[in-house]
């Protein structure tokens, strides 16, 4: 179960000054108090192990795995049957050909390197949908009420993922538009963090200690998950919102990320010209004391307290009660990113959104990245200002949070 997180709620239309260029008006939502921590990524990252564990038991006959549903049919397709959450997964079985087929999952032999029982990240694959409104809202492909129709001539672009010999392939196909199931897109992603970005992005410094710890070890628990895509915060928005309603009477409106002007506006906790969360104009307070993790000067890290990422809330909230909304690390936004884009939005609940597909050019796959983080100078922490990730990279410097529209009640 994923952790209660406390929300902070806005329950009017309010403006913002985006960039400090246009006044724009938002919709109420919420917003998770702190970014994503490893606790709780890993709680999908568990999830999803589990759920193929309990999946290749089903298929392998064991039928105690699989829900009794009223009138299921018994020879229903294993790899579509419903699974049993209340059983136990028999991690430490004795019986040879489980255990087997559940030590599929983690690197065996000479792949553990000798270390000690490791997950296989390659395993561990999600699979989620969406609908593509950006197809649907095209003039061309309107339905028409009265034919009960979509035009002849209907035509959509949609991802479709599939698995070949273990490796994840992805693609983007054309196809008629006859009913609201051809607007559906499909992605399969692997749900583990990239602990290697540590090495990668910080050639000539000895990251060694972060690149094999940071995501696993409980020390690390309550500090902001990174090495996450876009596409990976997007696939845990996905399963966040399945699990919220598997449990609740009531479905909710999805998790997602927000978006550019939903997380200045809450950066700034109702002080429409702060140009810094906590109100002020300066990066230290009244006693000196830095007010956010980020690089006040060339190899100074440590200044803040932090060399690197720091525990979420580490530094006092803003007006709204969210933590770390400058500094500690940037955070993804579902704004695709574009230097004019201010001139094309609209001044209600304004938001850039470009669904780039698997074929489209890199150019087309940037997102909006706000915040600043620990390694970054005191400019980048400013709510106005942005930058930008490709879609389908992960940095050691990059997490994100989730929102949630306001349902009126």
């Amino acid at each position: 179960m994923l952790a209660p997180i406390i929300f902070g709620c806005y329950t009017g239309r309010l403006s913002l000054f985006l960039s400090a260029t246009i006044n724009v008006t938002v919709d109420a939502f919420w917003m998770d108090e702190t970014e994503i921590t490893n606790d709780k990524y890993k709680q999908f990252v568990y999830w999803v192990r589990d759920s193929i564990a309990l999946r290749m038991l089903v298929i392998a006959g064991k039928d105690e795995f699989r829900l009794k549903i009223r009138n299921q049919q018994d020879d229903a397709t294993p790899e579509l049957a419903r699974l049993n959450w209340r059983t136990k997964i028999p991690w430490g079985s004795k019986d040879e050909e489980v255990r087997n087929l559940l030590e599929t999952l983690y690197y065996t032999d000479n792949n553990a390197l000798g270390l000690k029982k490791q997950i296989n990240p390659g395993k561990l694959q999600y699979k989620y949908e969406w609908l593509n409104y950006d197809q649907a809202a095209l003039p061309q492909n309107k339905y028409n009420v009265n034919t009960g129709a979509y035009p002849k001539n209907a035509e959509v672009r949609i991802d479709t993922s599939y698995v070949e010999n273990g490796v994840i392939k992805n693609t983007t196909k054309k196809r008629p538009l006859r009913s609201r199931r051809d607007l559906i897109s499909t992605r399969i992603v692997n749900v583990y963090p990239d602990t290697i970005m540590w090495l990668r992005d910080f050639q000539f410094a000895y990251n060694d200690p972060k690149m094999r710890m940071y995501f696993s070890h409980p020390g690390f628990s309550n500090y902001p998950v990174v090495g996450v895509t876009w596409e990976q915060a997007q696939a845990f928005c996905q399963w966040r919102t399945k699990l919220y309603n598997s449990i609740n009477t009531v479905a909710a409106q999805d998790y997602r990320l927000p978006t550019e002007a939903e997380w200045e506006y809450a950066a700034r906790g109702g002080r429409k010209l702060a140009l810094y969360p906590w109100g002020g104009n300066y990066i230290r307070d009244n006693k000196g004391c830095y007010m956010a993790n980020f690089k006040p000067m060339r190899g100074s890290y440590t200044d803040d307290m932090g060399a690197t990422t720091m525990k979420v809330a580490s530094f006092p909230p803003n007006d709204f009660g969210l933590y770390d909304m400058a500094g500690n690390v940037a955070e993804w936004t579902s704004t695709a990113y574009n230097d004019g884009s201010t001139t094309l939005v609209s001044d209600m609940n304004p938001s850039f959104q470009y669904n780039a597909k698997t074929e489209d050019s890199d150019l087309l796959k940037r997102k909006v990245v706000k915040g600043g983080s620990w390694k970054d100078i005191a400019y980048y922490l400013q709510c106005g200002v942005k930058t930008y990730e490709y879609q389908n990279e992960s940095r050691p410097y990059i997490g994100f949070r989730c929102v949630r529209s306001y349902n009126g009640e």
